[in-house]
């Protein structure tokens, strides 16, 4: 397929006098426009969902997840990947991105390193991927080199391979173990992948992460219980966690976390089970820090 084919690159009929609209009915057009991507990204959920089964039996045989990307895609999976650390309290290394460019490319445009499928195989090789590894490839045009590069040097090395792109039929498909496909149409100006086709993206990769990691019993319930409590906003979070959960004081759970220090996932597991602090920290490490884990395996003992 042409990239003059694709539907993220074709002119958006509904747009093509935005140049000529105020500035709100410029608004009001984006704001419909975006009103199509959460329908484009719900009729995915069954490839999402499977793609989630996938990572989260990765992670548990100890394995890591990769995101690959160029541009705005690859900018999307480096948000998302810094993030699992300090949300959901899993190490650097179990989520990864992989940006064309570097790190550099972050906040400033390399446009040509996209171009080059042999540097995203030589970045697969460089992370030391292997079978026990997912890697996601994500492109709106589901076509770039490097990301297409990346994925069939994880396939040959036996990592599961899983695609995302914003046009029906991509050539990542052919390199993808699992394609996830929201098709959000033309952009409001024409090509600029960074406004539909990049929040379908973001989505889907919240919803890969978010919900691995609440399958893997990082959260409990849904409140963020393996945070690290590294300032005074993420400090008050847990005070407040400790509230809802146990009607404690905001006196008493500041003080409980401090004995404790601020260890928020072993004071959960010492409030609901009664055990010491020794005892919990050893059953959160035994069922891979999820708390819901080890509070079932010390209630069974007893």
């Amino acid at each position: 397929m042409m990239m003059e084919e694709l539907i993220t690159e074709q002119a958006n009929p509904r747009t093509r006098d935005i140049d000529e609209r105020s500035t709100l009915e410029i608004l009001r057009l984006m704001n419909e426009e975006d009103k199509l991507v959460a329908e484009a990204v719900g009729r995915e959920l069954e490839r999402i969902a499977a793609a989630v089964e996938v990572i989260v039996e990765c992670l548990r045989r100890g394995g890591r997840l990769f995101y690959v990307g160029t541009g705005t895609s690859g900018r999307l999976g480096v948000l998302d990947a810094v993030e699992c650390p300090p949300t959901f309290g899993v190490a650097p290394e179990k989520v990864q991105a992989i940006l064309a460019g570097g790190y550099e490319a972050c906040y400033r445009a390399v446009e040509a390193a996209e171009d080059d499928p042999m540097a995203g195989a030589a970045a697969i090789a460089e992370r030391g991927v292997t079978a026990g590894d997912v890697v996601v490839g994500v492109t709106a045009s589901g076509r770039t080199p490097f990301t297409l590069g990346a994925l069939k040097a994880a396939r040959s090395l036996g990592a599961i391979t899983i695609g995302i792109a914003c046009n029906p039929n991509p050539e990542i498909a052919r390199v993808a173990d699992l394609t996830i496909t929201p098709i959000v149409g033309p952009e409001v100006i024409a090509g600029s992948t960074r406004l539909k086709a990049g929040t379908a993206e973001k989505m889907v990769l919240n919803m890969l992460s978010t919900a691995t990691m609440i399958k893997l019993g990082y959260t409990y319930g849904n409140l963020m219980s393996n945070l690290q409590l590294k300032n005074e906003k993420l400090r008050r979070r847990a005070i407040s966690i400790l509230q809802q959960e146990f009607a404690l004081s905001e006196d008493d759970a500041r003080r409980r976390l401090e004995e404790t220090g601020w260890e928020l996932k072993t004071l959960i597991v010492m409030l609901k089970t009664g055990v010491a602090q020794e005892e919990a920290r050893r059953a959160l490490e035994e069922c891979d820090f999820s708390i819901k884990r080890a509070i079932q395996k010390l209630t069974a003992l007893a």
